[in-house]
Parts: C-alpha cells; sequence; structure tokens
C-alpha cells in the first residue's frame, strides 16, 4: 500500500488531515484506506515522550504496524508526530523494499498554535506543557531535498488539501528501486550455489583457525606485541597449504 507520512508538531492538525484524506480516499478510489497512528498503540503519551526507550518501543511498534500493512495497493496513512528524520529515513527504506511509493504531509503549525491547540484537547488527550515544549525542539522538519522527505506537501491551518497532488504523488508515480542489498540474489550462473557455498565454507575455516591461534598463542605468549600480526598470517599460510 502506498504509504502517507504525517508530519508535525503535536497539536498540529494531522490527526484532523489524515481522516480527511481517508474520507476523500474512500470516497473517490476502490482502495481500502488505513490509519496506523499513536492512539492504536494504546500508550500515555506523556509517560511515553518522557521516556527515550519508551518512545523508541513505540516508534517500533508503529513501524512494525505499517510493515505488515504496506502494499503496492491499497492506502496506509501514519498518524504520528514522525519528527526524527532518521526515523523517516527507516520509513522510505520500507516502501523501497515494498516497492511501492510514498509522500510526506507536513502540517505546519507555529509553536504557540500548538500550545493554544493543546490547551482545549480532553485532559486524556492533552501533552504537559514541558512534553509539549520539549517535542517541538526536538523536532527536526521535513525537507523537500531529502528522497525520504519527497514529495512534500506543507499544509497550513486555513489550506485545503490538495488531494489529487497527493494522489498522483502516490499513483502516478514510480516506486523507488530498492536497495540493492535488500533485493534476492539472482542466480545469475549455474556455479552459483557451488561459490555460494565455497564461499561461506572458507569463512568458516577462517573462524576455526582464529580461535586455534588464539588458543595456541595463549600457550606460547609472545613479549614482541607487534609480530602478533605477522605470526597469525603466517599461521594462516601454514595451516591453508
Amino acid at each position: 500500500m502506498p504509504l502517507i507520512v504525517m508530519c508535525g508538531y503535536p497539536c498540529s492538525g494531522k490527526t484532523r488531515r489524515a481522516h480527511e484524506m481517508r474520507e476523500y480516499f474512500t470516497l473517490n478510489t476502490e482502495r481500502k484506506v488505513h490509519i496506523v497512528g499513536d492512539d492504536d498503540q494504546g500508550i500515555e503519551k506523556n509517560s511515553v515522550y518522557a521516556d527515550s526507550q519508551k518512545e523508541k518501543d513505540m516508534r517500533g511498534a508503529l513501524r512494525a504496524d505499517v510493515e505488515r500493512k504496506v502494499t503496492k495497493e491499497d492506502i496506509v496513512i501514519l498518524d504520528s508526530l514522525n519528527y526524527i528524520k532518521g526515523y523517516r529515513y527507516e520509513l522510505f527504506c520500507l516502501i523501497k523494499h515494498t516497492q511501492t511509493t510514498h509522500c510526506v504531509v507536513y502540517c505546519l503549525t507555529s509553536a504557540d498554535t500548538s500550545s493554544e491547540w493543546n490547551k482545549v484537547r480532553d485532559a486524556d488527550h492533552r501533552y504537559t506543557q514541558e512534553i509539549l515544549e520539549a517535542l517541538v525542539l526536538r523536532f527536526e522538519g521535513p525537507d523537500s531535498r531529502n528522497r525520504w522527505d519527497s514529495p512534500l506537501f506543507t499544509i497550513q491551518q486555513e489550506d485545503t488539501l490538495p488531494f489529487e497532488a497527493i494522489f498522483d504523488a502516490l499513483f502516478k508515480r514510480k516506486a523507488p528501486p530498492p536497495n540493492q542489498s535488500t533485493q534476492n540474489q539472482p542466480l545469475s550462473s549455474s556455479n552459483f550455489l557451488y561459490e555460494l557455498d565455497k564461499v561461506t565454507q572458507e569463512v568458516l575455516l577462517l573462524r576455526k583457525l582464529r580461535r586455534q591461534f588464539i588458543s595456541y598463542t595463549k600457550m606460547h605468549p609472545t613479549e614482541n606485541i607487534g609480530q602478533i600480526s605477522n605470526m597469525f598470517v603466517q599461521y594462516l599460510n601454514k595451516s591453508m597449504h
């Protein structure tokens, strides 16, 4: 499923925009739309964002949920802060591996506006002012020059979502090619499996010889530390020929 990554300060309108997009795509396409977000995790936000390990675990859970749902067909909207550029890069690698498309929708507000919107939230969903200010300080805004932040749609409070442009970004654009390391190795020659087995066996042999050399050297220590590397090379040459 093509992935829409929401991004923005706390209380910047991300969830409202996510639901607007779900309504649009549900009415105008035959594709299913899944929203994955913080609320699905059953967390207490102030507790999570005050603890770096808890926050890391939550990001991992969100990423895993996206990975379970993302394919080439329907749409997944990740409704979270997504304020760390390294995390957005991880999501980009995920969609490259799946060979589908993505875009970033950035809900741009000032810190003061987010603070005011936070104050009118229900108490159960409200950030403490301390946590909100800390998240604003840590926020790493998206940049369209980065592959993982492009295509980027920056939306302000009074803007109407550019639904057609978002649709085109998801369904009229080629997916980025996967990294070579994420692709299956093709059996390009008849002796590929033979060479693969040969190389891996050699690695195992080297590990075995290393352990033997360490055991031997412990029993016959040398005071000339600078000669250890030469001794190991000589031991390998003698053992492998």
